[in-house]
Parts: C-alpha cells; sequence; structure tokens
C-alpha cells in the first residue's frame, strides 16, 4: 500500500485500537493481590483509552480518500496472524494437557512476539521489530521466575507484555500528531 498521511493516520489508529485492547487482555493474565491488583487495573484503563482514541482516529480517517486496499497483504496479514492463533492455541493445548498450563502465558507471548518479525516487513513498520525482541525476552523472563520459583509465569508476562503494548499503541497515537 502507498503511504499517504491519510493512510500512515488509519494505520496508526488501527495499531493502538489493537494493541491497547490486547494490553487489556494481557493485564487480566495475573492473578494478584492488592495493591498490585489495582496497578493492573490503571494499566487496563490506560489501555482502553489509547484502543478508544485509537478507535476515533480510524473513524476519522475512514472517509478521507486512501489508496485502495492491498488484496493481497490482506491475505498475508490473515495467514501470518492465523499461524500465529494457531500455533498459540494448540500450543497451549498441549500445555494444559501435560500438567504445564502455568506456562500458557510464556508460550503465548512467545508466539505474540515472534508474529511481529513478519508484520514489520508487510505493515512496513520497522519499530515491530524491536517490539518482537522485548515481547520475547519478557516471554523469556516469565519462563526463567517460573522455573526458579521467583514468580508465577503469567505474573511476569500479563504486565510485561501488557505494559510493552500499552506503550507502543501510545507510540502510534503520537505518530498521529506529527
Amino acid at each position: 500500500m502507498v503511504e499517504t498521511p491519510t493512510n500512515a493516520r488509519w494505520q496508526a489508529g488501527l495499531t493502538a485500537l489493537y494493541l491497547g485492547v490486547f494490553s487489556i487482555i494481557w493485564f487480566s493474565v495475573p492473578k494478584v493481590e492488592q495493591p498490585f491488583a489495582t496497578l493492573l487495573a490503571i494499566g487496563s484503563v490506560a489501555a482502553l483509552l489509547a484502543a478508544v482514541a485509537g478507535a476515533v482516529v480510524t473513524a476519522h480517517t475512514r472517509n478521507v480518500k486512501k489508496v485502495p486496499r492491498d488484496v493481497a497483504a490482506d491475505r498475508k496479514y490473515l495467514l501470518i496472524v492465523g499461524a500465529e492463533m494457531a500455533a498459540a492455541g494448540l500450543g497451549a493445548l498441549l500445555l494444559a494437557s501435560t500438567g504445564w498450563s502455568e506456562l500458557v502465558p510464556v508460550l503465548v507471548g512467545a508466539v505474540v512476539g515472534v508474529h511481529f518479525v513478519p508484520l514489520a516487513s508487510l505493515l512496513g513498520d520497522p519499530l515491530l521489530r524491536p517490539l518482537a525482541a522485548a515481547v520475547c525476552l519478557v516471554a523469556l523472563a516469565g519462563l526463567i521466575a517460573e522455573l526458579t520459583s521467583f514468580a508465577p509465569a503469567g505474573q511476569v508476562v500479563g504486565p510485561g507484555i501488557g505494559l510493552l503494548l500499552l506503550g507502543y499503541a501510545v507510540m502510534a497515537l503520537l505518530r498521529t500528531t506529527r
């Protein structure tokens, strides 16, 4: 797709919308006591605000003339996201069926991180590569925490990835102001 200011704003709005929603989901992963539950709730509210702002940006650019959609790119996007969901879902089922359900957030986090790599090229957003690395590092930290009994993996992975996605959503929104 040819990059125009309108298309860039629309894409940034969608990014903030999607990552804001997924940030809320990641903030809901861990089961924690106070005061951490309050911090996760604050993160979820911030992510909701980012998602709503992304939806507003997307809605305001929807009716402006844009370059036609690239059907081939749309198919590639769906293939990447479909493969991500299949890998995460099947992996989670396998872990749960073998008694390792506490590692599901680690696996899902790693799969989410890896899926940003091909999306970076497809969406023309090279900053998705450092996000991919950071998300994978958080998944690794969750694995280490779980295996060393430092903390349950979900208490590391959920807030960690939630913050990364929220930060990226906010960064996307800031790009719309340029």
